[in-house]
């Protein structure tokens, strides 16, 4: 295979740390940068509509991914969507922002062994990558290429949610990043001007003018070049032809929790025995490639109203409809400007519990999300609840040495008995909240999936295991740390390769107690920081 072109970086996957890192990296004149994404651009208007994330997860713009069987979750194979396009997840998700509370850094470093990624160290990070347009120092920054913003025009529903929130016994929150994270309020999301500003608009729109930056879409990447110990470059698929591109400075593989496990396989990077089964040859043991998957399991419980008021009537052509996108078109306002997870909550679920061990999202709608039930256009609701610290621990393998095949994904949901207790804990609570005055004159009725009735502990737990779901918030199989099952060292390089780093959410060794899009971001920014002082 002949060498296509040289580049100083290549980095092989065009999601949100992509992004941020071809951004970053290329703000050296000097530097070349190439981005390789398998999906297609971010062109589609729907993408850059706050709300138009209902559209989003299936279709041409996910991978159409399901997990194996799930042993513990009645044998289920569940929907797993992640984003392919340019952005990756950051494109097609609800745009909720939030960051986990010091703590969760303070255990990479104190428990994991990742030196320079405890709290006091990552918060530059998030306030140089913030643009927040009603928060400012010292918990977060103004000028950053990620907007972060209130909800625009949030729906009354959301509202009721805050205040039974607060009729719970809860605190009003209006700052889920800020002093503490307990309460209940609205998020802030990522949205600028009343568009999503995922890292593809935040980061890579504004550099891909740049003419030391490259960018590929519909890029199959199927493996590393590596000479020796070194990774000296991507070999892929691009137009039907193979390709190489050869990498002068490094190899930056940014293609996600499935994706760069999957890649380094494919490279003959990981177990000795993973490798053996997929019929591919060893080129470095490196036994945590991975392992340690693990992810929020998320419950929804679905409300239906007394009145014809949500969110999910727009999804018919009514008036209303064509005057939501008018207002959108001309103003930026209505409906569609909203990221529809307008309100949520983190509550205390273990007994004894000083911090947050559940996190709530409330959506003024029902049947948004792809595989989530619904009630009739306009009359429904719907509030999810997971568990923040799961214990449970699963696996992405290569299932072959064909890169066009999806990776055997076991996240092993609900393996661990705490993580039932507090799922069920989640689920009891949110009934609660939801029974609270400002709630509950709005219900009608409460859906639970197949029908449940949840009145004993045991009928709780088979609900659990009969509905719980990804969070998409998958994390953890290219573990950074010293151990050995750690993938990447502090600096994300890959253990014993030269050449090559790991820059994603893949890197976490244990997942943040919330949503994981923002952590992302400060892992790709402190990345670039790593990378430039080389």
């Amino acid at each position: 295979m002949n060498s296509d072109a040289t580049y100083d970086y290549v980095i092989a996957g065009g999601g949100t740390a992509g992004c941020v890192l071809a951004a970053r990296l290329s703000e050296d004149p000097g530097t070349t940068v190439l981005l390789l994404e398998a999906g297609r651009s971010d062109r589609n208007p729907l993408i850059h509509v706050p709300a138009g994330f209902a559209k989003l997860t299936s279709g041409r713009y996910e991978w159409g991914l399901r997990t194996v069987p799930q042993k513990h979750c009645d044998n289920r194979e569940i929907p797993f969507a992640q984003g392919k396009v340019v952005g990756g997840g950051g494109s097609i998700n609800a745009q909720v922002y939030t960051r986990g509370v010091a703590g969760d850094y303070d255990e990479w470093a104190d428990v994991h062994g990742c030196d320079g990624w405890s709290a006091k160290d990552v918060h530059e990070y998030y306030v140089r990558a913030e643009g927040n347009e009603r928060l400012s120092a010292p918990h977060h920054g103004t000028d950053g290429p990620l907007g972060v913003s209130d909800p625009v025009h949030p729906h009354r529903l959301s509202k009721a949610f805050v205040r039974a929130g607060q009729e719970f016994g809860l605190p009003h929150n209006s700052d889920f990043n800020g002093e503490q994270q307990l309460g209940v309020g609205l998020y802030q999301n990522t949205t600028r001007g009343g568009r999503r500003c995922s890292a593809a608009v935040g980061y890579l729109g504004p550099a891909r003018k740049r003419l030391n930056l490259t960018v590929r879409s519909k890029v199959l990447v199927t493996g590393i070049s590596i000479e020796g110990t070194r990774a000296t470059g991507i070999e892929c698929v691009e137009g039907g032809e193979r390709r190489q591109y050869r990498a002068r400075r490094e190899v930056i593989v940014a293609s996600g929790a499935f994706g760069s496990p999957k890649l380094l396989q494919l490279s003959g990077i990981g177990d000795p025995d993973d490798l053996e089964q997929a019929g591919i040859a060893l080129q470095h043991a490196l036994p945590g490639v991975g392992k340690n998957l693990h992810d929020h399991c998320d419950l929804d419980i679905i409300y239906e109203l007394k009145q014809y008021q949500s969110m999910d009537r727009l999804q018919q052509p009514r008036p209303a409809t064509v005057a939501a996108g008018l207002n959108y078109l001309f103003f930026r306002s209505g409906p569609l400007a909203s990221t529809v997870v307008e309100a949520g909550a983190f509550s205390a679920g273990a007994d004894g519990s000083a911090g947050a061990d559940l996190q709530f999202h409330f959506l003024p709608a029902a049947g948004v999300e792809a595989g989530v039930a619904s009630v009739r256009p306009g009359f429904g609701v719907t509030l999810n609840s997971y568990y923040l610290r799961p214990r449970s621990r699963g696996t992405v393998r290569v299932a072959s040495a064909d890169p066009a095949r999806m990776p055997l994904i076991d996240p092993n949901y609900l393996a661990d008995d705490h993580d039932v207790d507090m799922s069920v804990e989640g689920v009891r609570q949110s009934r609660e909240i939801m029974a609270q005055p400002s709630m509950a004159r709005h219900i009608k009725a409460e859906h639970l999936a197949g029908g449940a009735a949840l009145n004993s502990k045991d009928d709780y737990i088979r609900f659990v295991r009969a509905h719980g779901r990804t969070s998409y918030h998958p994390v953890g199989t290219c573990a950074m740390g010293v151990s050995d099952l750690s993938v990447v060292s502090p600096e994300l390089r890959v253990h014993g390769m030269e050449g090559l780093r790991v820059v994603d959410s893949s890197v976490m060794p244990r997942i943040v107690s919330s949503n994981t899009q923002a952590a992302t971001v400060m892992i790709a920014e402190k990345a670039a920081d790593l990378i430039r002082a080389c």
